[in-house]
């Protein structure tokens, strides 16, 4: 039988590969590609996620990388906007295609009938490599050759068969600018051969493990993963709900009773999105808490107290004063270790400011 893992280990092991233990003195791009990229549909939380993990981290250190090209932000796993390294965007975007066809024919298949979808695809690359268009210019632009098409779906037909990055100023700290796209091939200007489903399943549990293979499947949006996982040379653990659990042999595993510090992450931190059994860092209270956002549109940044979802917080600005609210769901015990370091985020989000913190009793969404 296959050795039992407990929960709190488990805990452990996937704190530990995140990061989250301690904070790593390894460089924004490295840590970015041992993650398998943030996402980061947002234009600056993901920054909080970099702050989290790495020693010293200031936003220059990732914002440099963009407008250097170094890292992309692109439509990876899930389909969902995610920061990786230009290695990782033109290696991985391949292997993923199933996942966002899928999505985009499911949503968008019959807006797109009797429209050429290999012709639209080379239409559309010619326009945003000429220069980087929003969605809505693209839509536009499109429309003239297919009048009679949803310029909409036109526009997200392009986002499915060519990979499109969100070029800067957008993403960038304390920048703004619109969500225009390019093709990745013309942005980075190099290629990169395409990831197996093996090195992928690799890359996950580095960084995600150990796990089974429904999370590698949250976590990548592909599917039929088991044919991949079974041959490969990988530890089996077996959960304390009897599920089998895959692992790198080589990969840490530090004992259950490792201190975890107080982390305050961001509001789609993969620790949380990247499971089907998210268990190990979410609490029951804690899944019905996130239960209770669903519809409203806000994702909560999660407040890890012993490694597990204890609140959540929001940051609040008037008159130069930037305060930060500890929304406790149940009593906190370390409370004053939650303010500590809520004040080192004030510091980092907006070190211009003065800074308060508030302890309010109950979830941010009332």
């Amino acid at each position: 039988m296959d050795p039992l893992i407990s929960r709190r280990a488990l805990n452990r092991a996937t704190l530990e590969r995140q990061h989250l233990l301690r904070r790593t003195d390894r460089s924004v791009a490295e840590v970015v590609e041992h993650l398998g990229g943030l996402q980061a549909q947002t234009p600056h939380t993901w920054y909080t996620g970099l702050w989290s993990r790495i020693a010293g981290f200031r936003p220059a250190d990732a914002a440099d990388l963009l407008l250097s090209r170094e890292l992309v932000r692109i439509a990876l796993q899930r389909s969902t906007i995610h920061l990786v390294t230009a290695r990782d965007c033109l290696a991985m975007r391949p292997l993923l295609q199933p996942v966002t066809e899928r999505m985009t024919r499911t949503t968008f298949g019959k807006r797109l009938a009797g429209v050429d979808l290999d012709e639209l695809a080379a239409a559309g690359r010619a326009l945003l490599e000429a220069k980087p268009m929003t969605f809505a210019e693209l839509g536009r632009a499109l429309a003239e050759r297919w009048p009679d098409a949803d310029p909409h779906a036109l526009g997200q037909g392009v986002r499915c068969f060519v990979p499109l990055v969100q070029v800067p100023p957008r993403g960038v700290w304390g920048r703004s600018g619109p969500v225009a796209h390019t093709s990745a091939e013309s942005w980075i200007g190099y290629d990169v051969p395409p990831m197996t489903p093996a090195e992928l399943v690799r890359r996950y549990l580095a960084a995600f493990g150990p796990a089974s293979v429904q999370d590698v499947q949250t976590w990548s949006g592909l599917t039929r993963l088991a044919e991949v996982v079974e041959p490969m040379d990988l530890r089996r653990f077996r959960d304390e709900a009897g599920r089998t659990l895959y692992d790198l042999p080589d990969a840490p595993r530090p004992g259950p009773d490792v201190p975890s510090p107080v982390r305050l992450m961001y509001d789609f931190d993969n620790l949380f999105l990247s499971y089907a059994d998210r268990s190990r860092t979410i609490t029951e209270t804690g899944a019905a808490v996130l239960q209770s956002f669903m519809g409203t549109n806000v994702v909560p940044r999660l407040i890890l107290v012993d490694g597990v979802t204890v609140g959540d917080w929001t940051v609040t600005r008037a008159k130069g004063v930037s305060t930060l609210n500890v929304h406790q769901w149940e009593p906190i015990k370390v409370l004053d270790e939650v303010e500590e370091e809520g004040r080192r985020l004030l510091e980092f989000l907006a070190p211009g400011d003065r800074h308060d913190v508030t302890v309010l009793d109950g979830p941010s969404k009332r």
